[in-house]
């Protein structure tokens, strides 16, 4: 399976963009499509844990987490110009609730059936509590203004500025204090010899450019998927809501499910919890205020103001991610209760 894996990946691509831009029927193009997106993930996941190999976890979670929230940023810009800020704003939402209970939920399922329990950084988890409800505060404090008409609409947009400057610093700042700083304390035990008789699946400089390929890959193959997901929106009856929170988000977010579990199975969780938590952290704190800012380029401006629905689904996922990690390990009954939370919310979704 291993020698036919990059033929079948690079066929798997190539079909993907001949029925993209040959027009296929939409249903063959999400198919096709579907089926590349589990192989160019799986590459990514692999490139991602070479990385890691020599850089050490957190900047292979760190990496990880940003070449897949580039394909989002993206697409989102897109979304922006054309003025689409409910499709925007929802999949946002997704993205954090899915990388905090889908993510994180099914990476501590498989790697708790295998091993009794799997233990992380404790102070990390503390961090990382901490840096996500901040971004709660932030995106919470502007709606409540808002809606109890103690804020003009006017300053909504100047507000929504200056928030996203503040996320942008405390992100700015969390990269210093746990890249620099605070590197050793934020170290998992594991990560001051990585080595561990293990070997890199490729060299260091050829683990770059296939992290690289391969979120150029993802991003395309993505952009492509998510073209089809109008005509199944029509056809089932689907909210916009729920297609930006669910589908759009689980797209967007596949190359992180196959990195964590894959970490997760390899009794790596610090590393997984670095790509589930860091994303959702970096959609929080970094890519919905940077999509703010990109938005007065162009005429509407999008403000931070989230739904109810949305605060309330961002509130319950960092509240029950912290819980559960709060104490510095998981366990397979953990990840099936964020799973369990998760699908609460998508049936939630989709009556709504």
């Amino acid at each position: 399976m291993k020698k036919l894996f990059f033929p079948l990946l690079f066929a798997t691509f190539a079909l993907s963009a001949v029925a993209h831009y040959a027009d296929w029927n939409a249903i063959a193009q999400f198919v096709v499509a579907a089926v590349a997106i589990v192989f160019a993930a799986g590459f990514l996941g692999k490139s991602t844990e070479s990385v890691a190999h020599y850089a050490g976890q957190r900047l292979g979670g760190f990496l990880n987490a940003t070449f897949g929230n580039a394909a989002e940023l993206i697409i989102a810009i897109f979304l922006v110009k054309e003025g689409l800020f409910e499709m925007v704003k929802a999949s946002l939402t997704g993205s954090i609730i899915g990388n905090l209970l889908l993510v994180l939920g099914a990476s501590a399922l498989a790697g708790g059936l295998k091993y009794k329990e799997q233990k992380f950084n404790l102070h990390l988890a503390g961090q990382n509590g901490t840096l996500m409800l901040l971004g709660v505060i932030a995106l919470f404090i502007p709606a409540v203004f808002v809606k109890s008409e103690h804020l003009a609409n006017q300053n909504s947009l100047a507000l929504s500025v200056i928030i996203a400057g503040v996320l942008i610093v405390a992100y700015a700042g969390w990269l210093v204090y746990s890249m620099i700083t605070h590197k050793q304390l934020l170290e998992d035990h594991e990560e001051t010899s990585p080595d561990h008789g293990e070997t890199a699946a490729w060299s260091k400089g050829r683990s770059i450019v296939y992290l690289v390929l391969a979120t150029v890959m993802v991003a395309f193959i993505s952009e492509w998927l998510v073209g089809t997901l109008e005509v199944f929106t029509r056809a089932f009856g689907l909210s916009e809501l729920f297609v930006g929170a669910f589908i759009v988000a689980i797209v967007g977010n596949a190359a992180e499910h196959s990195a964590a579990v894959m970490l997760a199975l390899k009794n790596k969780m610090g590393a997984a919890i670095e790509i589930a938590v860091g994303s959702s952290l970096q959609i929080a704190l970094f890519v919905a205020p940077v999509l703010v800012f990109v938005s007065l380029l162009f005429t509407p401006h999008m403000d931070i103001l989230f739904t109810t629905v949305e605060l309330a689904a961002i509130a319950v996922a960092v509240f029950i991610a912290t819980s559960v990690s709060r104490d510095g390990a998981t366990t397979w009954y953990e990840g099936t209760l964020l799973l369990l939370v998760y699908i609460i919310l998508g049936v939630a979704f989709y009556f709504v």
